[in-house]
């Protein structure tokens, strides 16, 4: 996410960020409340005093993945390969030139895509709230600003959620966790109980505040804020099976790849004995080979050599998966013709964008 050069920001206090969300909601406000700590920064948008997304920059893909994952349980067209599609788009342009919003826009994406409908999007955005704000109210000091036009304006509005609503959801989350956390070390001590479940009404004056009506949304200005190559996008990807063979001696390593690659998009050949891979390689025809480095008998550097010899493997693509990232493994991988590196312990984000960039 893209933040305000640091010379704009009020100088670091105290904060009572329910003060600050009461005020917004309380004068029916539109614009951005964002909220700054040493680490990270938090954006709350409003429309006439209405929430319609809140954003906080640290795990941001992370946390939306998280959730979109959830909703693939009831979406099939939602599967993993459109997650990193999506991914790949605006997580990879968000490191080398930022993108505003970028996790917002990739939502819009989406529903463009039809990946997911409006009503899907709505929940999408409840829940990313919840959590998001259950973060923002735990801050202590920090510095903040106002601005009365943000870079939704020119996007698609899903939903105008009730912030009083959300706060008590959020306090009630809390205040159970704190009881379960409290029952759990001193089961004799009574549960704290959090009075802070509504927000305050009479609240320390937020600056320059303005009132404005909500805008006027074109929906067809999300497609025109994409690039086109974008918008372009196959969706093919999603309706081939792919074989995927893992050669690892480590069983948990192979059952979480397996467990990390969509069924429905992958076909995965687990093999966890080195010297038998050729034959079982052979018979499963792979799209793509993740290779283990450091296996008894035969490590993956020699596999991988072997593997290049044989004609059926010649072109394709051999990932080496290993805990090694020094100048010497990598020039061995490239000696042997490895296609790429996947460096233990990895994500599954991390595992699918490998994946994908060598089946794609």
């Amino acid at each position: 996410m893209s933040t305000t050069p640091i010379d704009s920001y009020k100088l670091f206090q105290k904060l009572h960020p329910l003060s600050l969300l009461a005020q917004i909601s309380s004068r029916r406000a539109t614009g951005c409340l964002r909220v700054f700590t040493k680490f990270n920064s938090w954006s709350i948008y409003m429309e006439e005093g209405k929430l319609i997304y809140a954003s906080c920059s640290e795990s941001l893909f992370e946390r939306l993945d998280t959730y979109l994952r959830r909703l693939n349980q009831q979406i099939p067209t939602l599967n993993s390969s459109a997650r990193v599609q999506m991914r790949m788009i605006f997580e990879k342009k968000n490191e080398d030139e930022p993108i505003s919003q970028a996790d917002y826009q990739a939502i819009c994406w989406l529903v463009d895509g039809d990946y997911i409908t409006y009503p899907q999007a709505e929940t999408l955005i409840n829940e990313l709230a919840k959590e998001v704000l259950q973060s923002f109210l735990k801050i202590k000091e920090g510095s903040y600003e106002f601005r009365s036009e943000h870079a939704l304006s020119n996007l698609p509005s899903f939903c105008y959620l009730d912030l009083r609503s959300l706060i008590e959801s959020v306090q009630k989350k809390l205040r159970n966790r704190r009881v379960n956390q409290q029952q759990d070390t001193s089961p004799t001590v009574p549960p704290v109980v959090d009075n802070a479940t509504e927000l305050p009404r009479k609240v320390k004056p937020l600056p320059e505040v303005e009132k404005q009506l909500p805008k006027q949304i074109d929906l067809s200005t999300v497609s025109n804020s994409q690039d086109n190559n974008n918008t372009n996008i196959s969706k093919n990807t999603k309706e081939r099976l792919y074989t995927v063979a893992c050669i690892d001696d480590s069983l948990t390593i192979l059952k979480s790849i397996q467990r990390f690659l969509d069924e429905d998009n992958f076909s995965v050949v687990m093999i966890n004995d080195p010297v038998k891979a050729l034959m079982q390689i052979l018979r499963s025809k792979p799209d793509l080979i993740l290779l283990d480095v450091e296996m008894p008998n035969l490590d993956g550097y020699e596999l991988c050599s072997l593997l290049r010899r044989h004609s059926a493997f010649k072109d394709i693509p051999i990932v080496m998966v290993t805990g090694r990232t020094g100048f010497i493994d990598r020039a061995k991988a490239k000696m042997v013709r490895a296609s790429g590196y996947l460096t233990k312990p990895f994500t599954q984000s991390e595992l699918l964008k490998v994946v994908f960039k060598h089946i794609s």
